[in-house]
C-alpha cells in the first residue's frame, strides 16, 4: 500500500494510487504511472510536478510532466491533475514517500566510543567516531553519526538523528524525533561575564538546554545553556543554519527561525512565530504568538501578538513599507527642503527691510 514507507526510489505508482494516498481527486487519466518527481520545467512524462503559486499557472500548459499537483478548480490545460488543498505540503509528503528510506539499525559500530555506564536503546545506530559519555541515555531507533559527541548525563529521546560533528553538552535533554544537523552545538556556555574593574569575571553557566519533541536544529547553530535553570525550545520548532539562541531563552511551539537570526538572553518567543533571516532580538523581551518579523529587522522591545513587523527598530509591516518607499526619494526631498529653507530666509530678510513689516505686492 502507498501508506507504507517506500524502500525503492524507482517504484512506480499510478496517479490514482497517489491521489488516494494524499486524499486528493484525480482530474484526467488516473492510470498514468509515476516513478519520480520534478519541477514544472524539468519533469518528464513519468514524473509528477506541482503548482503552489498561481503566478506560475501558465507553466502547466508547457510542462511535460505526467501529472500535476494543484489546488481545486485551477486551469489544467488538458493535463492530468491531482487536486489537493495544499499542493506544496502534498509534494513534500511525496518526496518523503518516493525518496526517503527507513534507516536500517546497525548497532554500535567499531571505533564508536560508548561509556559503559551509558544506556543505549533498541535499534540504535552509533557510527564510528561518535562519542557517548557517562550515564548518557539514547532512546530507541536513534542514529548518531560520525564525530557527534554526547557529553555526560545527556538524555536523547527516541527516533532522533544526531548528524556528524554535532555536540550535545552535559545534562542537556532532547525529546523524541529531534534532528540535529552537522556542526550544531546544544548547551554551549552562555555569554556571561561580570566586570571586576579591570576585566571580566567568567560567570559559570550551570543550567541546561531542553529541546521538546520534533525540534530540528540547523547546521552550525548554537543554543546556549542557561546561566541557571533552562534554555528551552518547545515542540515542533525549526531552526535554520547559523542561528544563535542565547542563555535562558524560551522559544515557543512551531516557530520558524531562519538563518543568521540572533536572540539575546532571556528573551521569550511565543508560539507560531516566524523570524526571517538575520533578525536580531534584544534580551529580556517578549514576542507574542503568531508574530512575523521581516528579514534583517532589529527588535529592541516586546512585540504584541498576531501581527507582522519589519525594520530597525521594528514597526508594523505596513508602516515599514510606506517608510521604505520614501527612502529612495530622500536625496530629492533634501534638495527640496534646502530650497524651501533658502526661500524662507529670503522672505524673512525682505520683511525686515520693509518699514511696515509687510510685504507689498506689485
Amino acid at each position: 500500500m502507498l501508506a507504507e514507507r517506500n524502500n525503492n526510489m524507482t517504484q512506480a505508482r499510478t496517479v490514482t494510487e497517489i491521489a488516494h494516498y494524499l486524499g486528493g481527486t484525480v482530474q484526467g487519466d488516473g492510470a498514468i504511472r509515476i516513478s519520480g518527481l520534478g519541477t514544472l520545467e524539468t519533469a518528464g512524462p513519468d514524473a509528477l510536478t506541482f503548482l503552489a503559486n498561481p503566478r506560475y499557472a501558465s507553466k502547466v500548459a508547457e510542462t511535460a510532466a505526467g501529472a500535476v499537483l494543484m489546488a481545486p478548480g485551477g486551469e489544467r490545460y488538458g493535463r492530468t491533475a491531482i487536486e489537493v488543498t495544499n499542493p506544496y505540503l502534498c509534494f513534500a509528503k511525496l518526496l518523503t514517500l518516493f525518496y526517503t528510506t527507513p534507516h536500517e539499525p546497525l548497532g554500535i559500530l567499531p571505533a564508536a566510543i560508548v561509556d559503559s555506564t551509558a544506556a543505549v536503546g533498541n535499534g540504535v545506530t552509533v557510527y564510528p567516531g561518535a562519542c557517548i559519555g557517562k550515564h548518557a541515555v539514547v532512546g530507541n531507533r536513534t542514529v548518531i553519526h560520525p564525530g557527534a559527541v554526547l557529553y555526560d548525563n545527556v538524555i536523547i529521546g527516541e527516533d532522533c538523528v544526531i548528524h556528524a560533528n554535532a555536540v550535545i553538552r552535559e545534562r542537556c535533554r532532547l525529546g523524541n524525533r529531534c534532528i540535529i544537523q552537522p556542526g550544531a552545538v546544544i548547551g554551549s556556555d552562555g555569554f556571561g561575564y561580570a566586570p571586576d574593574g579591570s576585566g571580566y569575571y567568567r560567570i559559570p553557566q550551570i543550567g541546561i538546554v531542553v529541546l521538546d519533541d520534533d525540534v530540528e536544529i540547523g547546521a552550525n547553530s548554537c543554543i546556549d545553556r542557561a546561566a541557571v535553570e533552562v534554555t528551552r525550545i518547545r515542540r515542533g520548532t525549526k531552526l535554520d543554519n547559523l542561528v544563535q539562541i542565547a542563555h535562558n531563552c524560551e522559544i515557543g511551539e512551531d516557530c520558524m527561525i531562519v538563518s543568521q537570526v540572533g536572540i539575546s538572553g532571556s528573551a521569550k518567543i511565543g508560539n507560531h512565530v516566524t523570524l526571517a533571516g538575520q533578525v536580531g532580538v534584544a534580551g529580556h523581551l517578549t514576542i507574542g504568538d503568531n508574530v512575523l518579523v521581516g528579514a534583517q529587522s532589529g527588535v529592541p522591545g516586546s512585540l504584541p501578538a498576531n501581527a507582522a513587523y519589519s525594520g530597525t527598530p521594528t514597526m508594523p509591516h505596513k508602516e515599514w513599507l510606506k517608510s521604505s518607499m520614501i527612502v529612495p526619494r530622500l536625496p530629492e526631498l533634501r534638495k527640496t527642503v534646502s530650497s524651501l529653507e533658502k526661500r524662507i530666509t529670503e522672505l524673512e530678510s525682505m520683511l525686515k527691510q520693509t518699514p511696515s513689516g509687510e510685504l507689498k505686492c506689485n
